[in-house]
């Protein structure tokens, strides 16, 4: 699958590195460019992008203001911002907005690429780097679950899926933990999003922490 990319940046030389780099890539197809927030929501309106790479600190119409919106507006785009922060703050703030993650613009091309893939992919694991962050930050405050809805709506099997989600192992490594197949865990999951109306896997880890549910279950490099 080739996957539509959009990028907003306001800065010309940030997108131009941005275009190079995907430009390589046979899976992904850039279609356009924004230079602000307001940009950048017009054409997810007009070219209903894939992917956008979103930059969180715009003048006017901010990146994060810009994914509210846009995720309101067309919920199956995905959004990864990109910024020059590795604040935890500046992660719990893109999620709660709906973003799917984010990169950094200092990190390497390779890492780029393999950390989108990842994201696109629902059978990849998200970036070990985020869910540790989730976890150190949730840990260090124990705050965030207000609006939340209870973990009871969720069946043992839902609650001990959710518990491998969040430690960043992929529907294929939960399989094999379980003795399940792929599709039964992929089945499981988009159930547990529904019932506890999340929209993706970091913002299943964010919620996975906040209650516990992390407690006995192991990282794929602990067994």
């Amino acid at each position: 699958m080739k996957y539509r990319v959009l990028v907003a940046d306001d800065h010309p030389l940030a997108r131009r590195a941005v275009r190079t780099l995907l430009g390589g890539e046979k899976d992904f197809e850039w279609i356009g460019e924004a230079s602000s927030g307001e940009e950048a929501l017009e054409l997810c309106r007009t070219l209903l992008p894939d992917l956008v790479l979103m930059d969180i600190r715009m003048p006017g119409l901010g990146g994060l203001e810009a994914t509210r919106r846009i995720k309101q507006l067309y919920p199956h785009i995905r959004i990864v911002m990109l910024t020059v922060s590795d604040d935890v703050a500046d992660l719990f703030t893109a999620v709660r907005h709906g973003a799917q993650g984010y990169l950094l613009k200092n990190m390497d091309p390779e890492d780029w690429i393999h950390y989108l893939r990842g994201l696109l992919d629902e059978n990849s694991e998200i970036s070990r780097g985020m869910a540790d962050r989730l976890f150190q930050s949730f840990r260090r405050t124990g705050s965030g679950t207000e609006g939340d809805v209870a973990p009871g709506v969720l069946s043992q099997r839902e609650s001990e899926i959710l518990g491998y989600v969040a430690t960043g192992q992929s529907n294929r490594q939960i399989a094999a933990a379980l003795l399940i197949t792929e599709n039964t865990v992929k089945n499981h999951i988009k159930n547990i999003l529904a019932k506890l109306s999340l929209e993706n896997r970091v913002q299943l880890t964010a919620y996975a922490v906040r209650h516990g549910l992390t407690q006995n279950v192991q990282k794929p490099d602990e067994k």
